[in-house]
């Protein structure tokens, strides 16, 4: 079964994206990579053709500025009409996908090819957070997404919100996934602390939802649900993410309960108690 890769950026270098890293740790699961470069003035077209994988397959777009956050969905859409296979696998600029992870990727797309109730494929993910060695959890940060979607017949599922997820058809119907034991590695939180404040505006009318409650864009905000991550990084960004560890701008700010903590608190404990996560925005459904 082949699979296009497909993902977009605009402005990657000035942004501190690790789109390299990204599109490298797809490229031994797919026959092609689809990538669509907004049109950019820091090199990041140069960038993603200094690749120079003979798969890679690079659309040169004009993103409308005015679209505000609805211009990460279409764009997402354009280039999922450009793949040339039935299923595709995604990645946002920021992420990266661990290599651990692809033998259960290709089991779980032999699965998905052969059963026509699957829309698509889920993976666990990882948020890392001010350090390659601290990542976040709890409600506001979502644990898994899908990333591989069927895209045959075209357009019958496209990009949903802010292009974080995908829907089917025109009722926004949520995908039905399988879940892979794969893992994706969410980096917007290591990137330098001097593209978080050089590059504030341009970010926020990207991804208008992905706003930080501290005046200083390098400096994050504390919260409950920071813990240290022991695991391994994606071999395909070691270099990334040795590079960010230690910038000394970049920090989290000191730890200072506020009163919407309790409430997090409480569905925590609930999910510990029980397994389940009330109240959870899902973009899919699951199969077994």
């Amino acid at each position: 079964m082949k699979i296009s890769g497909f993902t977009l950026v605009k402005n990657a270098v000035a942004l501190d994206y690790p789109i390299e890293p990204a599109i490298r740790s797809i490229l031994p699961l797919c026959d092609e990579v689809v990538v669509n470069v907004g049109r950019s003035d820091d090199g990041t077209l140069e960038l993603v053709r200094g690749i120079a994988d003979p798969r890679i397959r690079i659309l040169e777009t004009e993103w409308d500025p005015g679209r505000g956050g609805a211009v990460l969905r279409e764009e997402t859409d354009r280039v999922m009409r450009a793949c040339a296979h039935p299923f595709g696998l995604y990645l946002q600029a920021d992420e990266v996908l661990h290599d651990a992870g692809l033998a259960s990727l290709r089991a779980a797309l032999e699965r998905a090819s052969r059963d026509e109730r699957i829309d698509g494929v889920a993976v666990r993910y990882r948020h890392i957070f001010g350090a390659p060695d601290l990542e976040a959890v709890g409600r506001r940060w979502y644990p898994r997404e899908v990333r591989i979607v069927r895209l045959a017949p075209p357009g019958r599922i496209h990009s949903f919100r802010d292009a974080q997820g995908f829907r089917v058809g025109p009722d926004d119907r949520r995908l039905r996934a399988i879940l892979a034991d794969a893992e994706v590695f969410h980096y917007g939180y290591l990137r330098s602390a001097a593209a978080m404040r050089g590059r504030r505006t341009v970010d926020q009318a990207l991804a208008p939802d992905r706003r930080t409650a501290s005046p200083d864009p390098a400096v994050l905000s504390w919260f409950p649900g920071i813990q240290p991550f022991r695991g391994t990084h994606p071999a395909a960004a070691a270099g990334w993410v040795a590079a960010h560890a230690n910038d000394p701008d970049r920090r989290i700010a000191p730890a200072r309960y506020r009163v919407a903590h309790l409430r997090g608190a409480a569905l925590n404990w609930i999910e510990r108690l029980t397994g389940l996560r009330p109240f959870e925005f899902r973009n899919f459904d699951p199969i077994e």
